[in-house]
């Protein structure tokens, strides 16, 4: 069939809505400066063929009542962290899409995964787009031993990696990277939108017909988020976040949508020269090489899905030498640390209008709960007044506008991994301290405080 004629057409990169001019503003999602041109084919996108059909089955209607789910659906794969962020496992038919950073550690632990998952006797293709099959072979060689069926494919083409899937029919793929493929019934260069729409398309037409696990690799904007539209994470059932800085050894999986689990759980790994390794303990972890006797030092507690992890919270205040104070946030919301200074200025009366303030979240990690709130005002309290609070004390609640500290969710296991690793005192907002204390029971060691109020808390602790 003769091709039809080019034309140029602009996507939304974070929709995919098509246009015939460039806009400013996408009149479907509204977001600015979105809009990309690309020149296109005016033909009709090529359907599955008759032989992709056959393959997959024609499907009927059944009742939901009939439909059976079976444990054994779930597949471990071996790294108890990824586990844990998928939900319990690989899901049967799943389409995950991963994404992080150049150089955080996307490939190698997708390469990590289909060692455990070859040594358990699972049938894995690793398809890769960017590296040959001997640099892929230098990496394995650094993580492990693989099992006999482990295979191979350096491909780009779309309809080549299909018919390969198809005739060898594994239970696991790794796509390496979605941008670098080429479906042909989109004319457009690889890595644009509508080849990253159209070839995920496909792949989630394989994994849901034949009952195979596929991950994806997407590489990412400078704002952090997964290039291509906006359409390709509604597509996938999983969505995976690396994060973590590239010069220190610890890295976070985050998963932002799960279909089959939740969406807060995290992984935590650090990177060492074998690959990534589990942190079993991200606790203990993140408060490792904590100064002792240093003011505007506070260990807080943030639930991390079902995970409690204590961190600690540096405040430094000082004396502006300019007028207008400079105040910066690492690991958290700049905009909560403001209006925490206004409270504690409006309610304690504690002058910081003319003083520089920082505040920083050790070990790289972002944290966003508002559970963190007592333990950045306290360790500003504590920077302020030069004054330094007791290494074995922990706090946590959320501030509210009026100075008041409210309840924040599951105190009870907060306050058990702070007795875990041997910290004496909580303050905990005054709601949760009945609960809290049943959780200590006999442990005579913690001494649980529960506060009101941010002046409450201050005459505490200071």
């Amino acid at each position: 069939m003769p091709k039809g004629k080019a034309t140029t057409v602009f996507f939304c990169q974070n929709c995919g809505n098509e246009s015939p001019k460039w806009v400013g503003q996408c009149p479907a999602c509204k977001e600015w400066n979105t809009m990309v041109e690309e020149s296109v084919q005016n033909q009709k996108i090529k359907s599955p063929g008759p032989a992709m059909r056959a393959s997959m089955g024609k499907e009927a209607p059944v009742l939901l009542s009939g439909v059976e789910i079976r444990g054994e659906d779930k597949i471990l794969t071996g790294i108890g962290e990824l586990d844990r962020v998928l939900g319990g496992g690989i899901v049967q038919g799943s389409l995950t899409l991963v994404g992080g950073d150049p150089g955080i550690g996307k490939s190698t632990l997708l390469l990590q995964l289909c060692h455990h998952l070859t040594e358990s006797g699972h049938e894995v293709l690793y398809v890769s787009g960017e590296e040959s099959k001997a640099q892929i072979r230098m990496r394995a060689d650094r993580i492990g031993t693989f099992g006999q069926k482990m295979y191979l494919l350096c491909e780009t083409n779309l309809d080549d990696i299909a018919e390969a899937i198809k005739e060898r029919k594994p239970e696991i793929v790794v796509i390496d990277s979605i941008q670098t493929m080429y479906n042909e019934a989109a004319s457009s260069a690889p890595g644009s939108v509508s080849q990253v729409r159209e070839s995920t398309n496909v792949l989630m037409q394989l994994a849901k017909g034949l009952g195979i696990s596929i991950f994806i690799v997407g590489h990412v904007t400078k704002e952090g988020t997964v290039a291509g539209p906006r359409v390709l994470e509604h597509m996938v059932d999983t969505v995976l976040y690396f994060e973590g800085d590239r010069h220190a050894s610890y890295r976070v999986l985050r998963g932002v949508k799960n279909r089959f689990g939740s969406t807060n759980e995290i992984g935590v790994f650090e990177m060492r020269e074998q690959g990534l390794m589990e942190v079993e303990n991200p606790s203990e972890y993140m408060l490792d090489g904590r100064p002792e006797g240093a003011s505007g030092s506070v260990v807080s507690c943030s639930m991390e899905g079902t995970r409690p992890l204590l961190i600690e919270i540096q405040g430094l205040v000082c004396r502006s030498n300019f007028g207008i104070p400079r105040r910066q946030a690492t690991g958290t919301d700049f905009n909560r640390v403001n209006l925490l200074m206004a409270v504690l200025e409006k309610r304690c009366g504690i002058h910081l209008g003319d003083c520089d303030a920082y505040i920083n979240i050790t070990g790289g990690i972002r944290i966003a709960e508002p559970a963190i709130d007592l333990g950045m005002v306290l360790a500003i309290l504590s920077s302020f007044r030069n004054s330094p609070l007791s290494p074995k004390l922990m706090a946590f609640g959320e501030v509210g506008l009026s100075g008041e500290v409210r309840s924040v969710s599951q105190a009870r296991q907060r306050v058990a991994e702070a007795a875990r690793l041997g910290f004496e005192t909580c303050i905990v907002p005054k709601s949760c301290e009945a609960d809290c204390r049943k959780e200590c029971g006999k442990n005579t060691k913690m001494e649980i405080i529960g506060v009101a109020n941010v002046q409450e808390a201050m005459d505490r602790v200071m």
